[in-house]
């Protein structure tokens, strides 16, 4: 069995997401696009996207997945066999599911299954051209809404009435109290009841450092 992935057409050298380098065709008259998977890698820094882009070897990392449940605990078991034991025995009783569940190693698809896999030759990948966008940082919802036809320049995450914007332009998500902006340009302004977050939209990957700040400060009840 294979463990197939969607690799997305990158449209630019996006930093925002992880990269599949594409290998040998596989040879299937019913996908002839399809492709041995060589490796997946992590989010890079722009120069190294852009290289990415020039090879024409790398598709954008979707997270999407496609693999036969017998497979996928075949390949699961590799690395992870405790955790598929518990799995088995919550398949077979669902009652256990209670007391193993909080038990079971927290780690993601890519590094648990797909990239041990993929190493492995045992990954597939099928291109895909479609419009993508995992919307995972504030750039992206950005560009899923609309511009505010109330205020200018102003795209509003939740009700406009709780904006007054002069002169600016920027991304707000309101929490119920009144944002105001007078001559700025270029923002994200996410205003929450235990916390307001300012940025650029080109730095809100960035966000998670602020996570990874408030998780060594022990600020439990912001993370």
């Amino acid at each position: 069995g294979e463990l197939v992935t969607i690799g997305v057409e990158p449209t630019g050298p996006s930093t925002a997401f992880g990269y599949i380098k594409v290998g040998d065709s596989l040879g299937v008259d019913e996908a002839p696009s399809a492709r041995r998977v060589e490796e997946f890698v992590e989010k890079p820094d722009g120069e190294t996207a852009a290289g990415y882009l020039q090879t024409g070897e790398y598709r954008w990392n979707a997270g999407m997945f496609v693999v036969g449940a017998t497979t996928l605990l075949e390949l699961l078991s590799t690395h992870h066999a405790d955790m598929v034991d518990s799995l088995r025995i919550i398949a077979a009783d669902p009652r256990r599911m209670r007391d193993l569940w909080p038990s079971l190693h927290k780690i993601a698809i890519d590094h648990a299954v797909a990239e041990p896999a993929a190493a492995a030759g045992r990954v597939a990948v099928v291109p895909a051209g479609f419009g993508w966008d995992d919307v995972g940082d504030f750039a992206s919802l950005t560009r899923l809404v609309s511009e505010s036809t109330v205020l200018p320049g102003i795209t509003a995450i939740g009700p406009v009435d709780d904006i007054v914007a002069i002169d600016s332009t920027a991304t707000v998500a309101t929490g119920g109290r009144l944002v105001a902006l007078i001559g700025v340009d270029d923002l994200v302004v996410v205003d929450t009841q235990d916390a307001l977050l300012i940025t650029r939209p080109d730095r809100a990957q960035d966000v998670k450092k602020v996570v990874e700040m408030l998780t060594a400060q022990n600020r439990t009840e912001l993370t």
